[in-house]
């Protein structure tokens, strides 16, 4: 893999047109001014987020949903579950979100990481959209380079807090199978993990998330890692430390798509995990020495985040990305 310096995707155009929402999309300007104003990438940095193509969705979403989208035309219900006021504009902004997610991807791929200011719509399913997501730009992205022959298997590693019910149901198969607790510890963690494989699977998919959260049905990963509320950062990067190993004995990816979710911060209105901002940047630090050392190229979208302080969420985003670049220069 090439030294080039950490190359960042984004664009104004992926800002969602949803109002006054407990999820503040304004967070990605203010991510991108907060790395600009502190020295840490220049302008030059900042790869502009094209839009995706029909074809590309096409590639994991039903026809019948992604022509709903372009002409307006879904259930009440449909609205409902997305949870976030449509409009032509929000589908436009996504197609820039998924369009940003794969040009992450083709990035990562030539120069060992690269981070998309945006993405990480996990809870959006082949034929509908949930929980503030309409297409699930993760799965495209990982199509697109499988399409493309740029690889033929990918992981994703999922660290929102809730848990990536979408993807999972997307790349999943299989039946799950116990996963082992961690090496005895002071810490006991609680809570329930399971893994599952498949000889022939192409994308093998981690997700370590609040257990009693949303979505209320969890459609299994190959591994999913079930936290008991109220989880610290000690005990968070245990199990998370267990599952990346566990998953590196069992599968081996040409790339990482790193799902960096900032709500498993103690004060996420959506979340009811305790990490605190420093033990979320050991996370980070914890995904990108896990790739760097096996040879693993990383894409990573930033997902959910909904502090009470929207600046918290921009701190948590800002820090995933500063890691990054201890790890990859």
């Amino acid at each position: 893999m090439n030294s080039l310096p950490l190359r960042l995707v984004y664009s104004d155009k992926s800002a969602l047109p949803i109002g006054d929402h407990v999820f503040h999309s304004g967070k990605y300007r203010g991510i991108k001014e907060r790395l600009l104003q502190a020295g840490a990438f220049n302008e030059s940095a900042f790869l502009p987020a094209p839009r995706c193509q029909e074809a590309d969705l096409l590639l994991v979403h039903t026809r019948l949903w992604i022509d709903k989208l372009q002409r307006g035309t879904l259930s009440t219900r449909e609205e409902l579950e997305l949870e976030v006021p449509y409009s032509k504009e929000l589908v436009e902004a996504f197609w820039h979100m998924t369009g940003g997610s794969i040009m992450a991807a083709d990035q990562a791929l030539r120069n060992n990481c690269c981070i998309h200011i945006g993405g990480g719509f996990h809870h959006a399913f082949a034929d509908h959209g949930e929980g503030f997501c309409l297409v699930n730009d993760i799965a495209v992205a990982i199509r697109c380079m499988q399409r493309d022959g740029q690889i033929a298997r990918a992981m994703v590693i999922d660290c929102d807090v809730h848990q990536g019910n979408g993807t999972a149901a997307i790349f999943g198969t299989g039946e799950p199978e116990p996963f082992p607790r961690p090496s005895a510890s002071s810490l006991n963690p609680s809570g329930s993990a399971h893994v599952k494989t498949s000889a022939t699977r192409d994308v093998f998919t981690i997700s370590l998330h609040q257990e009693s959260n949303y979505p209320y049905f969890k459609p299994a990963s190959s591994i999913d890692v079930n936290l008991p509320d109220g989880t610290t950062d000690a005990t968070y990067l245990e199990w998370l430390d267990h599952a990346l190993r566990r998953a590196q004995e069992r599968f081996e990816p040409e790339l990482i798509s790193y799902v960096a979710g900032a709500d498993p911060y103690g004060g996420d209105q959506l979340g009811g995990l305790a990490l605190t901002i420093d033990g979320l940047k050991q996370r980070d630090l914890m995904v990108f020495n896990f790739a760097r050392d096996h040879g693993y190229p990383i894409m990573v979208t930033l997902a959910g985040g909904y502090a009470q302080d929207p600046e918290d969420t921009v701190k948590i985003h800002v820090n995933t990305a500063l890691a990054a670049k201890e790890v990859f220069g």
